[in-house]
């Protein structure tokens, strides 16, 4: 889906640019130019980047710490 028309930036070029570390709309200002013409797309590239980010940038799982393990000296 086109997301700016202005600049002909689609939802899978916002997905990219997730997956190569943009996390902020002033990121993808910067690599596509997003809202830089008429801004009406501000809106809705927020909201591709943020489903992107959801996708992309999962949060590792918790883990349980492993108790440490010294040997004894002689």
């Amino acid at each position: 889906m086109y997301v700016c028309v202005c600049r002909a930036v689609t939802d899978k070029h916002i997905d990219r640019a997730v997956q190569e570390g943009a996390t902020r709309l002033r990121d993808l200002r910067s690599l596509l130019g997003v809202t830089e013409e008429c801004g009406r797309c501000a809106q809705c590239a927020k909201e591709c980047l943020d489903d992107a980010k959801l996708r992309h940038c999962q949060p590792h799982p918790v883990s349980t710490p492993q108790p440490l393990h010294f040997a004894r000296a002689a």
